[in-house]
């Protein structure tokens, strides 16, 4: 009788859209089919700054709401992008490894981002 190969379940960051948090997006992810995410095992974080504004889910979710980094009401100028790579870094090196990213909205505001996220994960992977 051959032995069941037990398969790993991928671990996968998630990290929740503008003025969002942790708790609302674990509550949206886990609509999904359980065919789905019992596959998965999801690690939530929230944004390392309380959101400056109103959030478009207020009325669907309760707060508290975060943000990734900040901007001017006009959000023509941002702030705080590099104190939020740190924050992801940071979590990344004592969570990890992470097999991937799920984001949206404000996380993925630019290809930066995303590179950096590429280059986390190898590091991660490479410390363990």
């Amino acid at each position: 009788m051959e032995k069941e190969i037990e398969k790993k379940k991928l671990r996968i960051l998630c990290l929740h859209g503008f003025r969002g948090s942790a708790d609302i997006l674990k509550k949206l992810i886990f609509r999904w089919p359980e065919s789905v995410t019992g596959k998965l095992d999801l690690v939530f974080l929230d944004g390392p700054f309380p959101a400056q504004g109103k959030s478009p889910l207020e009325g669907f979710f309760d707060p508290p709401y975060f943000e990734w980094f900040q901007s001017n009401k006009d959000f023509t100028e941002f702030y705080n992008f590099e104190e939020c790579l740190k924050y992801i870094e940071d979590f990344m090196l004592k969570n990890g490894p992470f097999d991937g990213v799920l984001g949206f909205s404000q996380v993925s505001f630019t290809n930066k981002f995303h590179f950096l996220l590429f280059f986390f994960s190898i590091a991660v992977n490479e410390k363990k």
